[in-house]
């Protein structure tokens, strides 16, 4: 088994909502006793519905949010006790809009090289010589160091925001739906980019995204959240194959086919999500759920080991089932 190289145990994170005035804030459990593991090198792909708590925990493990209880650890060491520019320098990001994430009034050579100055690298004289190096490596000419971003398409402005994460060769790369604001003809170019640079710089990925071609394309192991829990942990390609959990089942079954005749496939989720702030008892998916037995209101499910991971169901839950 390869090494740790980012670790989640039993995580929280909680925020107050208001509930409108003269009332008292109500807790929202966007991240609910989350534990992970990614071994150096796997990509991780990150799926579920929106609001379910993956750029929440994304946003923990880059020490921008700091976690309600439980354990982060990065390279063995817990993320809240490193410090800030040690964390900056294990993982990096990739923003989901290269149109918003880059300064428009800097330049891509300063863009690039302001986590060089931010983390306080030696010898500035060759900071211009590693940006264009990393400028080499992700497939753009050295002639766009002094272009604006308004100057590039989309698809060169994502290679830039890719060189900026890597200028200070990080381990560990976050993608936040890294390919959504991009045309369709684009994206296979930076996702070709993404795994090539897995390869020869020996990157470790976690890749958020609601595009399953995507992560079935990319992800070595997949983890499926829904409101705040991991309900199904595995190899991707075990998971696409013969997923345990229903919901999981679900989200497959919501892939658009290019078939015409076929339309809109049903998922059979209904069309209201459950209020986060106000969760249903017991299994949360169980209101939505066409397997749903008698317990599954009362009681929730425990992880429940597999082959490669694990599920949150009772329909595995031998004792339950007796």
């Amino acid at each position: 088994m390869t090494e740790v190289i980012l670790e989640a145990r039993n995580v929280y994170k909680t925020f107050q909502i208001s509930a409108g005035a003269f009332r008292p804030k109500r807790p929202l459990h966007a991240v609910n006793g989350v534990s992970l593991k990614v071994h150096r090198g796997e990509v991780l792909g990150l799926v579920g519905e929106s609001g379910c708590g993956k750029t929440t925990l994304a946003k923990m493990l880059l020490g921008l949010l700091p976690q309600s209880s439980g354990e982060l650890l990065v390279d063995g060491e817990p993320v809240g006790d490193a410090h800030r520019l040690h964390t900056a320098r294990m993982i990096q990001p990739i923003f989901q809009d290269p149109y918003s994430s880059l300064n428009p009034r800097k330049s891509v050579g300063a863009i690039i090289t302001l986590p060089l100055k931010v983390q306080n690298e030696p010898n500035p004289e060759t900071w211009r010589k590693r940006v264009e190096d990393i400028l080499d490596i992700v497939g753009l000419p050295k002639q766009v160091y002094g272009n604006y971003p308004n100057q590039l398409s989309g698809g060169q402005r994502q290679r830039v925001a890719v060189a900026r994460a890597l200028i200070n060769r990080p381990q560990v790369v976050i993608c936040d739906e890294p390919t959504s604001a991009l045309d369709v003809s684009v994206q296979s170019q930076i996702l070709n980019l993404l795994q090539d640079l897995r390869e020869e710089l020996g990157l470790t990925y976690v890749l958020i995204s609601h595009n399953l071609a995507v992560v079935e394309h990319m992800a070595t192991r997949m983890a499926v959240m829904y409101l705040g829990r991991v309900v199904e942990e595995g190899e991707s390609q075990r998971l696409f194959k013969e997923p345990r959990h229903p919901y999981t089942r679900a989200l497959l079954q919501s892939v658009l086919t290019p078939e015409p005749d076929l339309g809109i496939p049903d998922a059979h989720l209904g069309a209201v999500y459950p209020n986060p702030v106000d969760p249903p008892s017991g299994c949360t998916f169980h209101p939505r759920c066409i397997d749903v037995m008698g317990n599954c209101s009362r009681e929730a499910p425990s992880p429940i080991p597999t082959e490669n991971g694990h599920v949150e169901c009772h329909l595995y839950d031998t004792d339950a089932a007796a």
